[in-house]
């Protein structure tokens, strides 16, 4: 299986607080907020969903297609990512604004605050997926995730014009969408990826039950942080899938990416959505071991490797 991944394509400035971000807010002056948190580390890391969950593939031994607007500052990041084996060939370069940055504190508890400049990936919407995946005929399914809203919506209708399955992965954009969006880029989809929030956030905008959705889904799965996650079809029971346990938390941005990467590894091979999810857990607990979205590296050279190394007995 030949796996397309859009979304967006970022430079991460990750900082550590030596506290609780809970502890600064106080009850009675939410109304104006103005705090600084003095951290205690920086790591300037390569990062952005479609990106993170690119490298993910690419470390399991597939060449995915990466579509994305950068800019011109992307050069040795695109290097890097093509060393590993992702293809940049539909890249759409801006001449005039920088690749995306997204800026993020985490404390000891593992909360986060973090905002996010579009910069080149507000051009995004500008990018023909149907034209790509015309010639790109190998392409089996592409993952569309958070990017500038447009080009989401674009994209989906791309993959349904022309027949290949996408998964919906709207993650941080669902903040963003509306209940007519959220429809558009939901109906149809082979795979809607949330987390906990996300999912109830999507059910609040649409007013949609969790049938709703799976009559418009063949699968849903839903990451539970260090519960593991959910996968939920129409006419079969959720399945509870655990964590990777005794995993030490160091950072955990772009984990959820992680899981996606692995997910789609197994899947690809042709694995149950269950199987696919222990797949997911695993790759998610290296990236969870590591500072950065791009730095973990398996163990193994292939997803079901991976869960056998790091989830022994399942």
């Amino acid at each position: 299986m030949r796996i397309a991944v859009s979304g967006s394509v970022a430079t991460d400035h990750l900082m550590t607080f030596p506290g609780r971000i809970a502890d600064q807010f106080l009850p009675d002056r939410l109304d104006r907020v103005s705090l600084s948190f003095l951290v205690d580390t920086l790591e300037v890391r390569d990062g952005g969903v479609a990106a993170n969950i690119a490298y993910g593939l690419a470390l399991l031994g597939h060449r995915p297609l990466l579509i994305a607007s950068v800019g011109t500052d992307f050069a040795e990041y695109g290097a890097r990512l093509a060393a590993l084996g992702v293809d940049l060939s539909a890249i759409r370069v801006s001449p005039t604004r920088h690749t995306a940055r997204f800026l993020c504190t985490t404390d000891t508890d593992g909360n986060q605050l973090a905002s996010f400049y579009p910069g080149a990936m507000s051009e995004a919407p500008a990018i023909d997926l149907a034209a790509v995946l015309q010639r790109k005929r190998d392409v089996d399914l592409v993952l569309i995730g958070a990017d500038a809203p447009e080009a989401m919506t674009r994209h989906t209708r791309a993959c349904r014009s022309m027949g290949v399955p996408f998964v919906a992965d709207p993650s941080q954009q669902l903040a963003r969408l509306d209940a007519s969006q959220i429809d558009e880029l939901v109906a149809g989809a082979d795979h809607l990826f949330t987390n906990e929030y996300e999912r109830e956030l999507l059910l609040a905008k649409t007013g949609w039950t969790p049938d709703d959705v799976l009559a418009q889904v063949s699968t849903w799965v839903t990451t539970l942080a260090e519960k593991g996650s959910r996968v939920e079809q129409t006419g079969r029971p959720p399945a509870e899938v655990p964590a990777v346990p005794d995993t030490t938390a160091v950072d955990p941005t772009g984990v959820g990416d992680a899981f996606r990467a692995g997910y789609l590894s197994a899947l690809a091979a042709g694995a149950d959505p269950v199987r696919c999810a222990r797949s997911g857990s695993a790759l998610a607990a290296l990236a969870l071991g590591e500072v950065g979205t791009q730095t973990y590296t398996p163990a193994s050279g292939g997803s079901d490797d991976l869960v056998t190394a790091l989830t022994p007995g399942r």
